[in-house]
């Protein structure tokens, strides 16, 4: 504070210097200016006063204030740490108190976390035991069939390190106790809701003591709440596979569903169930039409799992248990299992198994195991193990539904089987049957994924919606990153998992249904254009492999069929295993890499279109290498062929999949067309190849007949060319009933104009060259010149000479038509058709002519006595003889 100084005054004139008016300078009184003035300046030099007095005043003020500002400010500092010592105070004691709270976390939740691990264990027992006692122990998947050998015993041994962090007046047998007590009740929706609290409570105080590390006793702390954890997460896997195996499986008989319908309810629902009821019982004989027909129906329709199949998909869960299985997935959240699953978010290996390079699964299991690759035999590793267990438990639960239906079909198809020998007929019939429950296999297939997905889409899906990217509740966004697409591969994974199961099984009884029923595991080599020289051995039944034609044209037709139903009902299955559509499988594994159900999906496909390609070669094959001797093969009496037959009946059986042969060679080259893609040919092409083939047979076996000794060596060959080509035009070739239409089956013809022109050169070159042995019957048939004609004296009966021109004639007749006839009756034509045709062509041949001769020279006797042995062939009776040619012996 400054010091005030005194304003400075003005100085005034002395009073004698100031001259009044009226007078000299004497000392006169003043006047009142002056007076004024004088006072004036005495006032001035009293405020001159009174200020200096001010300022020192003053000056002693700032003085003694800046002396209590040096008292006061050192208490005002102490006043501030004081304040800020019990703000300190006050914080401490909350951390303290947190801290307090937070260390007691492993005393406090682990008895609910112990009472829900008893009680899910003990659950998951009784489910696995009464699932043994019903003969359904194929079921269990190994974590449950493990709790049956158990026996009682509660794995004290397992347990006991888990409970050595238990409050220190705690004694490891009032632990025993306490789950001998949990033991004797079931365990409550009430338990599992608290033990999914302590559980979250848990993972809150791991994430407290992680970011306070540098406490000493933190580190053993978090690992008494790993281990607690651990005992919880062990226990929800417990109880999700106990739940979601003793559920059963996702479909039921529609007859079941249908049965449901209250009685009193009558109309529309009572039509409907027993529609069901009744078309379900038509499925096991239904013709390959009916069941193309059918799909092709049901592919039409909004709703396509209703319309196929024998079962529907349901629910199999209470309200209950989808209420449990809910809470267990929201509790466990995304966090991944590294060690206990309490560890930071890391990037996750990818879920196993997992598909080899090139995503190509190929069989790695014997036909007839059950398996096709043993990829959906390797446990689950996905690093969250509520997924882990949702995928051990379904795919033993869908894996046994789709074997049970298969086992069920070929159980029905051996009881129809005869318990001796197995005829070709029996044969065919079975092979039919297998391709038709192949198809049904499929079918139910598909109702089986349809139902696991519905378990996926009630149980998995509303929790998985907010459980990707989940972060920690004391943590940072930066996890989201990182865990959503961990998330969404591993729940994809899961899914793929359990349906790939059922698609496995499939697979392989499709190829069971090839390789051992079909026969494709008899390989009859590949087909070619020439005829196979080492198949005119010794007379059989069969190719020198064991299958004929017959058997091998009802391989290719059930290997078509089965074509068909995966050509039909393939994409949607495909679909059906995927998760594009469904929350939390938006899009399908991030990657974009395929999945083993889709993998396996893609190998149905190929597998199926390899195999009948296999059937459709070994037809080829089995006709090329029919045998070209034999009775059965070959018949003596010329009469049609076995192998046309066969073929004939090849062609028709294989008629109606069109759409499938065409499936087969877009994708394979065949050695008949060996074009692929768009370019492929069609059904009439494969159909060609195989008259091509079948002409070729009866050519060797004609040209077999040549060789054999005898006098109707020649004459067989050309009547058995007749007999196989007419045959084949007759069954095949198109008529007015036919032509330009689209036959099929019993009803097929050949519209192509190749076959009939081809069949119809054949057939008559090898008639005429037939009928050339019945032209030596006119050699004898010539006219006598009249003036070689002389009577006797009496003029009624030739001379000698003359009479034997005639006899001559007449005998040289009888001879060789004797000698024709013989050889020709025991030839064989069945049909009447060709028979009458063949008889009028031979008349054609000489009746005409014997007729003039025989009318011409029985008038006259030229012979005396034996004249009735050489007229013994009237015209009447030799047409009559011809007649009786061909019959059938």
């Amino acid at each position: 504070m400054t010091s005030l100084s005194p304003l400075p005054l003005p100085k005034l004139p002395p009073t004698g210097g100031i001259i009044g008016s009226g007078g000299g300078g004497g000392g006169g009184p003043l006047s009142e200016s002056q007076s004024r003035i004088a006072a004036l300046s005495s006032a001035l030099a009293t405020m001159n006063s009174s200020t200096k007095s001010a300022c020192r005043t003053c000056d002693g003020l700032s003085r003694r204030s800046r002396h209590l500002d040096s008292l006061t400010s050192p208490a005002s500092e102490t006043s501030a740490l004081l304040a800020q010592t019990s703000s300190n105070l006050t914080s401490t004691s909350s951390v303290l108190k947190d801290a307090r709270e937070k260390f007691d976390t492993v005393g406090d939740c682990e008895p609910a976390v112990e009472r829900l691990f008893w009680g899910a264990r003990e659950a998951c027992r009784e489910v696995a035991v009464h699932a043994e006692r019903q003969g359904r122990g194929g079921v269990l998947p190994p974590s449950m069939k493990r709790l049956i050998d158990d026996k009682g015993d509660r794995g004290e041994s397992s347990i006991m390190g888990r409970r050595t962090s238990i409050k220190k007046s705690t004694t490891l047998e009032n632990a025993n106790a306490a789950a001998n007590s949990a033991l004797s009740s079931p365990l409550t929706e009430q338990e599992l809701y608290a033990g999914a609290d302590a559980m979250e409570i848990v993972r809150d105080a791991h994430a407290y003591f992680s970011k306070r590390l540098e406490w000493k006793s933190s580190e053993d702390t978090m690992g008494d709440l790993e281990r607690v954890h651990h005992v919880g997460v062990d226990a929800m896997g417990l109880l999700v596979t106990g739940h979601l195996t003793g559920a059963g499986a996702a479909v039921r008989r529609k007859v079941d569903g249908a049965a449901t319908v209250d009685k009193s309810k009558k109309g529309k629902k009572s039509a409907a169930a027993a529609k069901v009821a009744s078309s379900a019982a038509e499925r096991a004989e239904e013709t390959a039409a009916k069941t193309r027909d059918r799909l092709q129906e049901a592919l039409q329709n909004r709703d396509l799992m209703k319309s196929i199949g024998e079962y529907e998909e349901y629910l199999p869960l209470s309200t209950r248990v989808v209420r449990e299985l809910r809470a267990i997935f929201e509790c466990l959240g995304g966090m991944p299992s590294t060690g206990f699953l309490l560890s930071s978010m890391k990037t996750l290996p990818p879920p196993e198994p997992s598909l080899p390079p090139g995503g190509k699964v190929l069989r790695t299991e014997k036909v007839g195991s059950g398996h096709y690759t043993n990829f959906t035999t390797k446990p689950l590793k996905t690093g969250y193990p509520q997924l882990d267990s949702y995928g051990e438990a379904r795919r033993s639960v869908a894996y046994a539904s789709v074997d049970g239906y298969c086992r069920q079909l070929r159980n029905a198809r051996k009881k129809l089987l005869p318990n001796s020998g197995v005829s070709a007929a029996a044969h065919a019939q079975n092979v039919d049957s297998a391709g038709r429950d192949a198809v049904r296999c499929i079918e139910h297939t598909m109702v089986v994924v349809s139902g696991e997905k519905s378990v996926y889409r009630c149980v998995i899906a509303p929790s998985s919606s907010t459980q990707i990217g989940l972060t920690s509740e004391h943590g940072e966004e930066g996890n989201r990153s990182t865990a959503e697409p961990q998330y969404q591969r591993a729940l994809v994974a899961s899914y793929s998992y359990v349906v790939s199961a059922a698609v496995d099984r499939l697979l392989d009884l499709i190829e069971y249904t090839f390789m051992r029923e079909a026969g494709c595991a008899n390989n009859l080599g590949s087909s070619t254009g020439e005829a196979g020289t080492g198949a005119g051995g010794a007379g059989g039944n069969s190719t020198p492999n064991g299958m004929d034609i017959r058997s091998a044209a009802s391989a290719a037709a059930a290997g078509l069929r089965v074509v068909d139903g995966v050509r039909m009902l393939g994409p949607s299955l495909s679909k059906l295993c995927e998760l594009s559509n469904l929350p939390g499988g938006s899009g399908g594994p991030p990657s974009g890499d395929p999945t083993i159900a889709s993998a396996l999906c893609i190998s149905l496909h190929r597998s199926t279109v390899k195999n009948c390609s296999k059937t459709l070669e070994n037809l080829a094959r089995s006709i090329q290498l029919d045998p070209l001797d034999g009775p059965k093969h070959r018949p003596i009496d010329a009469r049609v062929a076995t192998v046309s037959s066969d073929v004939v009946h090849a062609i028709r059986v294989i008629s109606p999949f069109v759409s499938a042969y065409k499936s087969v060679s877009k994708r394979r080259a065949l050695p008949w067309d060996q074009n692929i893609g768009e370019n492929a040919g069609e059904m009439d092409i494969f159909v060609r190849f195989l008259i091509k083939q079948l002409l070729i047979s009866l050519g060797g076996k004609a040209q077999k007949y040549k060789n054999d000794e005898g006098p109707d060596c020649q004459a067989k060959s050309h009547l058995f060319m007749m007999n196989n080509t007419f045959y084949l035009l007759e069954l095949l070739a198109p008529n007015g009933e036919y032509v330009g239409s689209a036959s099929e089956g019993e009803n097929y013809r050949i519209n192509a104009p190749w076959f009939k022109q081809k069949l119809t050169k054949n057939f008559e070159s090898e008639k005429a060259k037939y009928l050339v042995y019945w032209e030596v019957l006119n050699r004898s048939l010539t006219d006598v010149d009249d003036r070689e004609l002389n009577y006797q004296s009496n003029k009624d009966v030739l001379s000698l000479e003359s009479g034997r021109l005639l006899k001559t004639r007449f005998s040289g007749f009888i001879e060789d038509f004797e000698r024709v006839y013989i050889v020709h009756r025991n030839f064989t034509v069945i049909d009447p058709k060709l028979r009458e045709m063949l008889q009028n062509d031979i008349r054609r041949v000489f009746m005409s002519r014997y007729k003039a001769f025989f009318d011409k020279y029985s008038r006259i006797q030229f012979s005396k006595k034996n004249m009735e042995n050489y007229l013994k062939y009237p015209p009447q009776k030799l047409d009559s003889l011809i007649g009786q040619l061909f019959a059938m012996q």
